[in-house]
């Protein structure tokens, strides 16, 4: 510790003239510096730093080697090309996996599907796509979201709106997506969408396990392993946090596991329940070395992240954009007026293209997931022409995809749920590789019905009922976290609508 006090001042001249040094260029590429490669420019730009690579991918043509610390093997190439991301996705698939580095930073995912390759990931996929497709599952979630709309997220704005308060959306979409996914998977309500606004430590823990990973991708890797050793710092939130996850999800795996002892005689069940359905799957299999309860906490955990986080994302950054295009937002609530009752009764959501468009513009402009890490296994070249081998750690940049002018023309800055219709007035489709929200290739989302459902019926319900104004002067920029959550939360005022 005291050497790192004495290093500090030196540390901050260094940055100082880095920075001066770096203002006096025109260009936004950075400059490759003895010993310490990229890395001045990324610290200096930390505090926009997705829109910083986005400035050098775009003036580069797409392709950026970002260089670390000599010492660091922290080196990075910058994707954004659609042809390569096609290329690497899905026709050359198999020779870019995650890779071990990508485990060792996302190890608490364990065996998870988003953490593994080869048949491990394989078995994960074939699993999913066989429980996820099940009609009766699609009716579990609909209904689901419907019953939690109805019990939960009404009374909580209703509340808010009527004294007048600040709401925080971001939290209140991360509380409902934490309930509905607990409640697909393990047949349990936290109910941490209430009144009350309890505090359930898993559902937090969710979120500084984002920023701890994240944490992992812009320091070197011996620094994570002197604050592992000392259990100090981002590693001891990381340990921290994992430590109230596994208490949580193991509590009620352990209670399934009975029930699920106690009905296995019966020749059938009435409805659908994940947890039993997936347990039955990977009984008699061998994929991992992992103990059977230790496999399946690693595969509710991943769907409880990808649950949790990507849809409360999405959602939170569709109304800050419809906040900021009040024409948008007209447009919408008309077109969901004509479909919705006030009963809300489940309605024919195909009819809501524009809703449908709004939510597709939020997910290009701020991808849940805002990069992607993979590495080759084999030297290869990409379509763009750079040559890459097995040391080659390349960083997909999705966020940057979707700003850039290469792939959506001029206005690709602006918000235009028209972007999306077809000529006859139907929902335009845009290959994945060009549109990478929900991934593309083999590894494309399962859950993508899923997460559209849930939040068209979450904005449509709000749009519907409520009208929303951002607090005046509440900061909204993006989290140091591998999900593109807001820093500071989405801060509004709601009123509701006096003709409903």
């Amino acid at each position: 510790m005291t050497v790192l006090i004495f290093l500090f001042p030196f540390v901050v001249c260094f940055l100082i003239v880095f920075y001066l040094l770096c203002q006096r260029q025109k260009s936004p590429i950075p400059t490759n510096w003895p010993f310490f490669g990229t890395i001045p420019a990324a610290l200096i730009n930390i505090h926009r730093l997705h829109d910083y690579v986005t400035d050098v991918l775009a003036f580069s043509g797409g392709t950026f080697l970002f260089k670390g610390f000599w010492f660091a093997k922290m080196d990075a190439l910058c994707i954004s090309t659609p042809a390569d991301i096609h290329y690497i996705l899905s026709k050359n698939f198999p020779n870019y996996p995650k890779g071990k580095k990508f485990r060792k930073i996302f190890d608490i995912l364990g065996d998870g599907v988003t953490n593994s390759d080869g048949e491990i990931w394989a078995f994960h996929r074939r699993t999913l796509t066989l429980l996820l497709k099940q009609p009766t599952f699609n009716t579990l979630v609909e209904k689901t979201v419907w019953n939690k709309v109805e019990t939960g997220l009404l009374s909580v704005l209703d509340s808010h709106s009527g004294q007048g308060i600040e709401t925080d959306l971001q939290d209140i979409f991360q509380r409902f997506g934490f309930d509905i996914i607990c409640q697909l998977l393990i047949d349990y309500d936290p109910k941490s969408m209430s009144l009350e606004f309890p505090y359930i430590p898993c559902e937090k823990a969710l979120s500084r396990v984002g920023e701890a990973i994240f944490c992992r991708y812009m320091l070197p890797p011996k620094v994570g392993k002197l604050q592992r050793l000392l259990r100090v710092g981002n590693e001891k939130k990381l340990s921290d946090a994992c430590k109230i996850i596994d208490k949580f999800i193991y509590k009620h795996l352990a209670e399934k596991q009975k029930d699920f002892s106690n009905m296995k005689n019966e020749p059938k069940e009435e409805s659908f329940n994940f947890l039993t359905a997936v347990t039955r799957e990977f009984k008699d299999q061998s994929v991992t070395s992992s103990e059977p309860g230790k496999f399946l906490r690693d595969i509710v955990l991943n769907l409880i992240v990808a649950g949790r986080d990507t849809t409360s994302t999405t959602l939170s950054w569709f109304f800050y954009l419809l906040a900021k295009n009040p024409m948008a937002e007209d447009k919408i609530r008309e077109e969901i007026e004509t479909q919705l009752d006030k009963k809300i009764n489940p309605i024919d959501w195909s009819k809501l293209v524009y809703l449908h468009g709004g939510l597709c513009e939020a997910l290009r402009l701020f991808p849940a997931v805002p990069f992607q890490h993979k590495t080759p296994v084999q030297p290869d070249m990409l379509p763009s022409g750079y040559q890459v081998d097995h040391n080659t750690e390349i960083i997909l940049c999705f966020y940057s995809m979707g700003r850039m002018e290469s792939i959506w023309g001029k206005d690709c800055m602006e918000f235009k749920p028209e972007r999306w219709f077809t000529t006859g007035g139907g929902i335009e489709h845009q290959p994945s590789y060009k549109f990478p929200a929900f991934n593309a290739g083999p590894r494309t989302c399962l859950g993508k019905q899923m997460s559209f459902i849930q939040m068209k019926i979450v904005a449509a319900i709000i749009l519907y009922r409520y009208r929303m104004k951002l607090v005046e002067g509440h900061p909204v920029l993006p989290n140091y976290s591998f999900i593109l959550e807001m820093m500071n939360g989405l801060k509004v005022r709601l009123t509701k609508r006096s003709e409903v």
